[in-house]
């Protein structure tokens, strides 16, 4: 379980070095609570929005972080995600335990399929490629993305197409978002995002939460405004038991599970542990955010 806020504070008090979660939020708090001689922090993520950058960067304090090793866990779970989402695996497995499973019948538990499907990806960064190329053998016919800019040199691997977010949304049959949360992204896929959506195309979040504004997502989903959604992450992180969102058959809704294989944790860790210890020895991390 993460450190509690309280004894987060206590504890950091005159260290030299941080080793935190992304449920840890490293605001003025924390580091005035730690005080100058804080020289280095370590997150056990590839996300870095719990992280006051601005505040960390004016005290000269170095961030390492875990990119790149998490890349395949999570772009396994992100199709994972896609598929349970699309063809209402959840669903159906309810059903055979619940006694709603009878016969065959042509029409029931039918969902859609990814062949001859454009795919839409937000965010072409190391997980979005990832998706895309995992992606790419279940016979999608097109691939678009958006984000701050074109990416010929990655793009080129899937034929993916740069466009604009209202044009992604119209278009795709898919929606892939892989962005990182930063005060561009936020809340943008909204009611107007969702409205441009075609009825029978499927949303996925595998990014942070706070990119979707939930509320839309609901009206959405339960208007059939969009077929189906499936989410690794929301705001917030548990989400309540009665959020409306868990009462719909038509979402897909995981505990931030996008890197949790055995391997995958480990590693970052050992990153993570790694970072931290060439940080304080004031030698190059192996990955260290450049603020």
């Amino acid at each position: 379980e993460p450190v509690p806020r309280a004894e987060l504070l206590a504890g950091v008090a005159g260290t030299r070095g941080l080793l935190c979660l992304l449920s840890d939020r490293i605001d003025r708090e924390v580091l005035d609570a730690a005080g100058p001689d804080l020289k280095v922090i370590s997150t056990l993520s590839v996300g870095f929005d719990h992280l006051d950058l601005e505040e960390i960067k004016k005290r000269g304090i170095r961030v390492g972080y875990t990119p790149d090793v998490l890349t395949d866990a999570t772009a396994e779970l992100s199709v994972a995600l896609l598929l349970s989402a699309c063809r209402r695996l959840p669903e159906a497995a309810e059903q055979v335990k619940s006694g709603g499973w009878t016969t065959w019948k042509p029409l029931w538990m039918c969902g859609y399929g990814l062949s001859d499907s454009t795919v839409g990806i937000i965010g072409l960064g190391r997980i979005g490629q990832a998706v895309a190329r995992r992606l790419k053998p279940f016979g999608v016919r097109k691939f678009l993305y958006t984000g701050s800019g074109p990416k010929p040199e990655s793009a080129a691997e899937f034929g993916a197409e740069f466009v604009p977010l209202t044009r992604l949304a119209e278009e795709s049959d898919f929606v892939v978002v892989t962005c990182a949360l930063t005060p561009a992204t936020q809340g943008m896929c909204n009611k107007d995002f969702f409205g441009r959506m075609k009825k029978t195309s499927v949303f996925i979040n595998t990014s942070r939460g706070a990119v979707v504004n939930q509320e839309d997502l609901y009206d959405a989903l339960a208007q059939g405004q969009i077929a189906a959604a499936g989410l690794d992450v929301t705001t917030p992180e548990p989400l309540p038991t009665d959020h409306p969102l868990l009462s719909l058959k038509n979402c897909v809704i995981l505990p931030h599970i996008g890197s949790a294989t055995y391997a995958t944790r480990n590693t970052m860790a050992v990153l993570a542990a790694n970072n931290l210890l060439a940080g304080l020895r004031g030698e190059p991390m192996p990955h260290e955010l450049k603020l």
